[in-house]
């Protein structure tokens, strides 16, 4: 059966498997370098499913920081009628891109 787990990082949730990928918002860490995520909130081993209340003790997930990246350009606009009152800005939100290498039990 498969591997996977559910990790809470930043804030969000993330459905992660062993050799998977996922973008994260940015992490401190530079590339190629070993992040761990030891806020497991679900994990599935060989058909086992463990639920944490509302953690799983003594369950972490490792991976390697592949690059950190700029997301999609988001545009604001801001626009007052009958004042020709029209601002554009845009915003790119820093990303980071992880390997998932290894989920330990």
């Amino acid at each position: 059966m498969d591997n996977w787990a559910i990790v809470r990082y930043g804030g969000k949730q993330y459905k992660v498997s062993e050799g998977g990928e996922i973008v994260v918002e940015k992490v401190s860490e530079k590339e190629d370098s070993v992040i761990v995520f030891d806020q497991i909130l679900l994990a599935v081993e060989g058909g086992k499913l463990t639920i944490g209340k509302p953690l799983i003790p003594k369950t972490k997930v490792k991976g390697r920081v592949l690059s950190t990246f700029k997301d999609k350009k988001v545009r604001v606009v801001k626009f007052k009628p009958k004042s020709k009152y029209l601002r554009t800005r845009g915003h790119r939100q820093q990303k980071s891109k992880i390997l998932i290498e290894k989920i330990q039990f």
